[in-house]
């Protein structure tokens, strides 16, 4: 066996009685465990929540948004989405035309933001698991209905069942001077609610109408948008596909993938999750600042041991790797501890939720977490780093004693 290694392994497990240095050691050894477990579920549940808030974003909005650099419509002429329909990897391209409106029913009103979406919106089947109440349907014998969002429905007291009571959407008329008492300064289009739906709050005064009720509420042209949602077919690469449809639709016109529309809420989540780390990241810091000291105190405790050493023709390398690897036990032994625990605790919480939300209104009852190999592995990587380089000056310490 390795004798620098045997030694450090002698002065860590084979001490016939506990001395305040020995005690100091594994302290330091729990502070490395604790600090490397607490990052590593808190990395995982931030991990959990971006991935939470993409799964959230996939049900509603869609994988490619087209929409106009400048403006908030544009013409989507039949050639330039039979164009974009012949790019590889696309499925559905949805014709959209949204703004805000005003929602009438019965007494009550509320602002809305009104999406009408031609036919082939339904057939992504993306609101399928969201649907609280009623049927997803936008248009029937002759009818134009309506998909409400939950706060909507609750704004206006809406009940799916009641057939008879239309919701009334207003929009101001161009041309008109604005004023609410003039009742030609409105366009109006009634509609029948069909479903309610859920997904958060973020979507909450959404409401689906069939895309011709919306032009004809906005005025537009035949072939006005305001941007075209594509659907991918799965397994598509979806970089890719973004360079090719930019291609197709040129510089006046953007592509923006699903992670594009909410870059600000992903760079948030980033942002904390690194401040959160970093301020965790001392926690092993003062761990580390421990070890330094427990081993500056058996350097100075072992001066007999190593003057022994010394007289016996050992090198200042082998004693420097004495106390560095007494150091490293401390390390490897608290950081494995700790990812072990973490990874145990992040299964246990996917598995089982038995760390609650606590919120009533929340869309999931437990914190979701998600293991990456990659906070994983730089987390074990700080904290061993961390505490070989305190364990350095201790172990220099030791080869100048003479």
């Amino acid at each position: 066996m390795n004798l620098p290694v045997w030694i450090a392994r002698r002065y860590f497990f084979s001490r016939k009685k506990r001395s305040f240095i020995s005690w100091l050691s594994i302290l330091s050894m729990l502070g490395v465990g604790v600090g490397t477990m607490t990052l590593v579920v808190v990395l995982s549940v931030f991990n959990g929540m971006e991935e939470l808030n993409r799964q959230m974003f996939k049900t509603f909005e869609a994988d490619m948004t087209v929409s106009p650099r400048q403006g908030k419509r544009f013409m989507a002429p039949p050639a330039l989405l039979n164009r974009l329909q012949q790019v590889s990897g696309v499925q559905f391209i949805t014709s959209v035309a949204q703004d805000n409106a005003l929602a009438r029913y019965a007494h009550a009103q509320t602002v809305i933001k009104l999406k009408g979406v031609d036919d082939n919106y339904l057939q992504r089947q993306q609101l399928d698991s969201s649907m609280l109440e009623g049927r997803l349907l936008l248009q029937g014998d002759g009818v134009n209905y309506a998909i409400v969002a939950d706060g909507v429905r609750n704004d206006l007291s809406i009940s799916p069942v009641d057939i008879l009571t239309p919701l009334e959407v207003l929009y101001p008329e161009s041309g008109q001077s604005f004023s609410v008492l003039n009742p030609d300064a409105f366009n109006r289009e009634s509609l029948t609610v069909s479903g309610i739906f859920f997904i958060e709050s973020k979507y909450d005064n959404f409401v689906l109408s069939p895309l011709a009720v919306a032009r004809s509420l906005f005025e537009y042209q035949p072939n006005e948008v305001t941007g075209l949602e594509i659907q991918l077919l799965p397994g598509t690469n979806e970089d890719a596909v973004k360079q090719a449809l930019q291609a197709v639709v040129g510089d006046k016109l953007d592509v923006k993938s699903r992670d594009d529309l909410n870059i600000d809420l992903y760079r948030a989540i980033y942002v904390e999750k690194l401040f959160v780390a970093l301020t965790l990241s001392f926690i092993i810091l003062v761990a580390s600042i421990n070890i330094f000291f427990s081993l500056s105190m058996l350097v100075i405790e072992k001066k007999a041991d190593i003057r022994i050493l010394f007289a016996l023709g050992a090198t200042k390398t082998m004693v420097r790797r004495i106390f560095l690897t007494e150091g490293a036990i401390i390390a490897l032994v608290g950081a494995f501890t700790g990812l072990a625990l973490g990874v145990l605790i992040c299964l246990a919480q996917e598995q089982y939720g038995f760390i609650r939300m606590g919120t009533v209104s929340s869309i999931i009852d437990a914190y979701p977490v998600r293991l990456d190999t990659r906070d994983i592995v730089m987390t074990g990587l700080l904290a061993i780093i961390m505490t070989i380089l305190t364990s350095w000056f201790p172990a220099q310490r030791a080869t100048k004693v003479v």
